[in-house]
């Protein structure tokens, strides 16, 4: 209050207000906040906070919230996925994860991909963050990245990933169990224009839609 005192709003309890609301491990990019002030000041509550522990540094440009792990009794990375998301909204890429990457984003494995696959709009790159390795891989397909929304793009992906033959009717079960009906309805209308025997499981997995 008293930087607003002498005139000046304070940048600082804004940013800290919108970082206290999100969820632990939630990743920040500058451009998050600014609406809040420009980026010279923007940066400088940044690095603040980052001072001050409220913030952890993920890499050039990525800061995180901690999150606490009752289990393991410390502070442990922000989610692959999140950072990776992070990393798109800075250059404005649109990404989707393919391969194992979607498998596990979806529930479809349990398994932790060693390196988190992602299609993008974007040039090729790799990044290095705590021992994992995240990859962007260009695509000009836009039927399977642009026109289409996030989920309708990561079931294709899954179902892509685990292949024509090996789709069992639990994966179906349980992609449609992660769907909501409007999720449903506007998958059937995007995923006509991808490979065939995808848009024919997507069906399947939409089913009740039509019932």
């Amino acid at each position: 209050k008293r930087g607003e005192c002498m005139g000046r709003p304070n940048y600082l309890d804004q940013v800290r207000e919108r970082i206290d609301t999100a969820n632990p491990g939630a990743v920040f990019i500058p451009s998050d906040f600014f609406d809040i002030a420009e980026a010279v000041k923007i940066n400088m509550c940044l690095n603040r906070l980052k001072e001050s522990g409220e913030l952890i540094f993920v890499m050039r440009g990525v800061f995180a919230k901690p999150r606490y792990s009752s289990l393991l009794q410390k502070n442990v990375p922000p989610y692959s996925d999140d950072i990776a998301k992070a990393i798109a909204r800075n250059f404005g890429w649109t990404i989707i994860p393919c391969g194992d990457t979607a498998l596990n984003v979806l529930g479809l494995s349990t398994q932790v991909p060693a390196t988190w696959l992602y299609i993008s709009d974007g040039p090729y790159k790799k990044y290095q963050v705590d021992g994992i390795t995240l990859q962007f891989k260009h695509t000009d397909n836009k039927n399977e990245i642009i026109e289409v929304t996030y989920k309708t793009a990561l079931v294709v992906q899954a179902l892509k990933a685990l292949g024509k033959d090996s789709v069992t009717d639990d994966h179906i079960m349980h992609l449609s169990s992660k769907l909501t009906q409007d999720e449903k309805a506007i998958m059937l209308t995007e995923s006509q224009r991808v490979t065939a025997w995808v848009y024919e499981i997507i069906k399947k997995i939409c089913a009740e839609v039509h019932q």
